[in-house]
């Protein structure tokens, strides 16, 4: 093999990977099994695909060796290859973050359609996080909560919020989180909470985040149990 051929070769295959990105959906699959396994019909539903499509994208991904597949009983399971395909995920946030000054405007864009949420520094509500000052709420579905949460924190998914309002504290600040910064779920507790009074606040942090700072994450069940028990939740 020539110099070019084995140049052409390899930047062939490193196409793969970016090839296989190039897909709004397909980052939202990868960052949802970020957060845990899930089956075909999850991720569909949580996506907004149809069956047929979310097929058709995982399928488009684990051609570039970023996701693996799992038969179990009636259901296929779908899981990350690899760790480092979140770290990927988060670098491309971070770059586009710092070179899109789209990212920003949308994001001031959404935040201004939800003018009751007050913007907490980052790094100030993590602290309070860690020293357990504050009611920590992980409003993600179960089974990702299961997969791996932060240690302290309440599985309330956002759908259950309303008949778990009785049991939450109102003389502590309760700070709710979802999936990393971009994820909405938070977002809509947040105000559900504010509307009954509560001091609530959000943070931005999500497990990816938190992993990549190298905080612990609690896991209640391994995260093929955790798909087991909730193939059929969003």
């Amino acid at each position: 093999m020539r110099n070019r051929e084995f140049r052409d070769a390899i930047y062939e295959q490193f196409a793969r990977i970016s090839k296989a990105l190039a897909s709004p959906k397909r980052l939202e699959l990868l960052d949802l099994l970020c957060q845990g396994e899930r089956s075909v019909e999850v991720l569909a539903k949580s996506t907004g695909l149809s069956v047929a499509n979310a097929s058709q994208h995982l399928h488009t991904l684990r051609a570039a060796r970023l996701i693996e597949a799992e038969k179990r009983g009636l259901f296929v399971v779908y899981h990350l290859a690899d760790r480092q395909v979140c770290d990927l995920l988060s670098a491309i946030r971070l770059l586009a973050e710092a070179r899109l000054a789209d990212i920003e405007q949308i994001t001031r864009q959404f935040m201004k359609s939800h003018p009751n949420l007050e913007p907490v520094d980052r790094e100030t509500l993590r602290e309070r996080v860690l020293s357990g000052a504050v009611t920590l709420l992980d409003v993600r579905p179960k089974e990702e909560y299961l997969a791996g949460h932060i240690p302290g924190a309440l599985c309330v998914p956002l759908e259950e919020l309303e008949e778990r309002l009785d049991g939450l504290p109102r003389d502590q600040e309760i700070v709710a989180y979802c999936r990393g910064p971009y994820c909405v779920l938070a977002v809509e507790a947040v105000e559900r909470l504010k509307a009954r009074g509560f001091e609530a606040h959000r943070m931005e942090d999500g497990i990816v985040e938190w992993r990549s700072l190298g905080l612990p994450v609690e896991e209640a069940v391994s995260a093929a149990e955790s798909q087991h028990r909730n193939r059929g939740d969003a």
